[in-house]
């Protein structure tokens, strides 16, 4: 052996000596896709790289983090083939691109980052003594009773803690719907599809995507598809007072005026008359990216929510959950709420709000 060869081989046994005695600092990654305390902030993940002797390989650190960076943004829309737009920045991309239908996300949801949908074990659902998101990974759908070949998924009910229930409903060629419990309202939303509404006074209404129906207790009803078609679909015992029974209402989102919301920027439109006979209404919400709720709401009503568009963060009680098109969130009385769009695409969601009845019947 050479003198030049002996020198490099000193240098070489010189630098492995030296990363023994100095490891290399961490990788702090921020793990902004699970659900985090408000006390502790932002939860972090420390993944502690290879130890890197030689200065040209510690030059290469920026180029890794850059790397594992690009694979989160927009981790959904990635590989997926359907043009999911996950959690994505502001900036346009054509992995995030739109051009399906209207609440098309609702039923072909995406899981983000992406490569989160195949490990075992993994969803985003939860459920807290006062809250609840139920996430579409975890939809569990079997024969609704009574009704012909059509499946649903209960995601709120009694048995949660809620004084209503709210279920998704697939309906298909040939499938028909039961009536309600006695004395149970019932108000439908078209997601997907379209649906003929028959009711017993001898009128018919054809329902499409984002029209709805209220139908007062007692009153008899019939839904028939002929095609693919999604329905979410709450109902809950009617409370009565002394004031004139509820009508039926049929109409749609984009007919209802938009409501002022004093202090608020998001848009308001509610889709039941506001009048005493009514004890629960629906809630479309629109949020521009990067708008917020300005109160941090706590109040004796419960909600049941569903995502229709676009993603955000969610305060539950301590909690601050991302979510996105097609999760369902229910609150309980006193929790408190708190909602801000991000991304690059509005946000509507659908809330239930019961209304019109003191807090003692």
């Amino acid at each position: 052996m050479g003198p030049a060869t002996e020198q490099q081989s000193t240098v070489r046994d010189t630098a492995t000596a030296a990363s023994a005695l100095s490891p290399s600092p961490p990788l702090l990654i921020p793990s902004i896709f699970l659900p985090f305390s408000a006390s502790a902030g932002l939860q972090k993940f420390a993944i502690t790289p290879r130890k890197m002797a030689s200065t040209q390989i510690r030059h290469l650190r920026p180029l890794f983090l850059l790397v594992l960076v690009a694979s989160l943004r927009c981790g959904a829309g990635a590989g997926d083939g359907d043009g999911g737009e996950g959690f994505c920045s502001a900036e346009p991309s054509s992995e995030c691109s739109g051009g399906q239908p209207l609440y098309w996300k609702v039923t072909h949801p995406t899981l983000a980052p992406a490569h989160l949908q195949d490990l075992p074990g993994f969803t985003r659902s939860i459920f807290k003594r006062d809250h609840a998101l139920i996430t579409p990974e975890s939809h569990v759908f079997s024969p609704l009773p009574d009704w012909i070949n059509t499946l649903g998924a209960y995601l709120i009910s009694p048995a949660i803690g809620a004084h209503f229930t709210m279920y998704m409903a697939n309906m298909q060629d040939g499938s028909r719907s039961a009536l309600p419990l006695k004395d149970v309202e019932r108000l439908i939303f078209v997601l997907q599809g379209s649906i003929s509404l028959s009711v017993e006074t001898g009128t018919t209404h054809s329902l499409l995507v984002d029209s709805y129906a209220y139908l007062p207790a007692n009153i008899k009803h019939s839904m028939i598809s002929d095609e693919s078609t999604t329905l979410v679909i709450f109902e809950r015992r009617y409370t009565a007072t002394e004031d004139p029974p509820p009508d039926l209402i049929v109409g749609s989102t984009d007919k209802q005026p938009l409501l002022e919301t004093p202090g608020e920027v998001f848009q308001l439109r509610k889709l039941l008359p506001t009048s005493l006979p009514y004890d629960f209404n629906i809630h479309i919400m629109d949020f521009q990216p990067g708008e917020y709720l300005n109160v941090k709401e706590v109040h004796y009503n419960q909600h049941g929510l569903l995502l229709l568009e676009g993603q955000g963060i969610y305060r539950l009680g301590d909690s601050w959950y991302p979510v996105q098109a097609g999760d369902t969130i229910w609150m309980a009385p006193f929790v408190p709420q708190w909602y801000a769009a991000l991304g690059k695409t509005r946000t509507r969601y659908l809330l239930y709000k019961d209304v019109n009845r003191n807090p003692l019947i």
